[in-house]
């Protein structure tokens, strides 16, 4: 590793084809997919609730939040349990992939698309041998404030 070269740990994840990460340490853990309870008037993203020993957990649809079409679940998606300050979520993807150690110089910038839209889930892009892996920012990711105030309502 390069000298001032910071490396920090990323979890891979797939949804569909295309492959995207996370900072490791916003993963509280991984768990496999259950059935979840409609939460009413909630945004379109957002699946549902589960119960996680005893807290209701909102599980976010990760594909649909990051704009790509959203599938229904099955038995072998997983839930990614991710933190962000005080907020805990568990995210929908197809599977888990793999842990990836990234140095600062193997990132790159997301690509400017005109809409701005894909600079605020996406803080930048990872290129490993022929995968590029987009880096998904957990904080732009979770739900606002709106959201998490409705499932307090059900907890």
């Amino acid at each position: 590793m390069q000298r001032g070269a910071l490396s920090n740990e990323l979890l891979s994840v797939k949804i569909g084809a295309q492959e995207f990460a996370m900072d490791i340490r916003s993963i509280r853990e991984i768990r496999g997919w259950i059935a979840s309870t409609h939460l009413p008037h909630a945004p379109s993203y957002v699946k549902g609730m589960i119960n996680l020993r005893g807290t209701v957990l909102l599980v976010i649809d990760l594909a649909e939040r990051l704009g790509l079409r959203a599938q229904e679940p099955n038995a072998a998606s997983v839930v990614v349990v991710v933190e962000c300050g005080a907020q805990v979520a568990g995210l929908l993807v197809d599977a888990v992939c793999d842990i990836i150690t990234v140095t600062d110089d193997m990132r790159q910038a997301t690509p400017e698309t005109g809409s701005g839209v894909s600079r605020t889930y996406i803080e930048g892009l990872i290129m490993i041998e022929s995968r590029i892996i987009s880096v998904v920012s957990i904080q732009a990711i979770m739900p606002e404030v709106g959201a998490q105030a409705l499932v307090a309502e059900f907890a």
